[in-house]
């Protein structure tokens, strides 16, 4: 019997067709094998434009080698996806329409807002929820201000910390901004007036779609902002299952904590600790922290469509209580290996292929 394929759906980065995560796939390729799923990688752009034929990717474990080769399409697609803005999107969303009859492990998530309202229906979500609007006017951003010393100015559509502006009332004619240009590059801190904040929100939003969000206390002594990224996927059993989570401590000067903008990984526990918490009380966050993810993503699966991992950011302040910054369906696995933490990078790769064989077996045995 032929073993069943696995397509991870991804798109380049640039024309020269480099891949972002390429290293994660030559692993998930060798763990594949392993597990007696064969998988390759494409993207819209290898699509055969006339037949259901895929330019594939292939990696060779035995020769450490990419080859390509044409292939069937698989029988159940992993989409890796990003949000980019390019005409490699444009084609993602024509492919995305065309072949929405194929077997996918996952579909696309709806952006931050409409997730925060989905969320927020629900009462027992509501109090891990940061204070949300969407930044039609500056008088959205002004009346945030009114109610929280500090807010965020964030895309709708934004991903690793791009485009984030953090703004801090000092009193009523004086601001402090600062931030991170689209590019990921910071913005120094710089302190302004009322007219002049008016007028750089004005300019920061242009046409762009931007959320405005209550500021978390989540300084750390030392003056830098953390955060932590847990990620749930799905076992072999089709379950939700808590794989791990560490912590993110920015750059000075930063006001997020990304990995891509200079961030940290550090142990969960490590950071915690930085509160000055008793092991009771971090054992006690941990926990609610899990339940609360596993919880979202049921929920956001039952919502929406098939989904099979999820990345929280959570932001914990000083007295413990947990906030759901935002939720990211396509997490990078980076955060675990370089907290030291081998077996949740481990798991983070091998969770979805085992999730993958347990959807082909529920899918022939429906079938059959």
């Amino acid at each position: 019997m032929p073993q069943p394929s696995l397509g991870i759906l991804t798109l380049y980065l640039n024309d020269k067709k480099q891949l972002e995560e390429r290293q994660i796939y030559q692993k998930m390729i060798v763990e594949g094998q392993k597990l007696g799923l064969d998988i390759f990688v494409f993207t819209p752009m290898d699509v055969h434009k006339n037949k259901d034929m895929i330019w594939a990717l292939i990696y060779n474990p035995s020769t450490k080698k990419w080859s390509r080769k044409w292939q069937k399409f698989p029988q159940l697609i992993f989409d890796r996806c990003r949000i980019q803005k390019s005409k490699r999107f444009e084609q993602l969303k024509v492919f995305r329409a065309r072949y929405r009859d194929k077997l996918f492990l996952n579909r696309p998530l709806r952006d931050k807002w409409t997730i925060h309202q989905t969320l927020s229906q629900k009462s027992k979500f509501r109090p891990f929820l940061p204070q949300t609007k969407l930044f039609l006017n500056i008088n959205n951003v002004l009346e945030m201000l009114q109610e929280h010393q500090v807010v965020y100015v964030k895309p709708i559509n934004g991903t690793g910390g791009r485009g984030i502006l953090r703004i801090e009332k000092l009193s009523p004619n004086q601001y402090r901004i600062q931030g991170r240009k689209p590019s990921r590059q910071i913005i120094p801190e710089r302190k302004v007036s009322l007219v002049q904040l008016k007028s750089y929100l004005l300019h920061w939003r242009g046409d762009k779609r931007f959320l405005v969000q209550q500021g978390i206390q989540i300084k750390l002594p030392n003056g830098r902002v953390h955060d932590y990224r847990m990620l749930v996927q799905k076992n072999g059993n089709g379950k939700w299952q808590v794989t791990g989570c560490a912590g993110r401590m920015g750059p000075e000067r930063s006001v997020t904590s990304n990995l891509h903008g200079g961030g940290k990984a550090i142990p969960m526990d490590t950071l915690l600790k930085e509160w000055k918490f008793s092991e009771l009380k971090r054992e006690q966050i941990r926990t609610t922290a899990e339940q609360l993810s596993l919880e979202i993503a049921a929920y956001l699966e039952d919502t929406y469509e098939a989904l099979c991992e999820l990345a929280l950011d959570l932001g914990i302040d000083r007295q413990g209580r947990i906030y759901l910054i935002e939720v990211n369906p396509k997490p990078a696995r980076q955060v675990f290996l370089q907290s030291g933490d081998t077996e949740a990078y481990q798991q983070a790769i091998r969770r979805p292929l085992e999730y993958a064989l347990w959807v082909y077996k529920q899918n022939n045995t429906a079938s059959s």
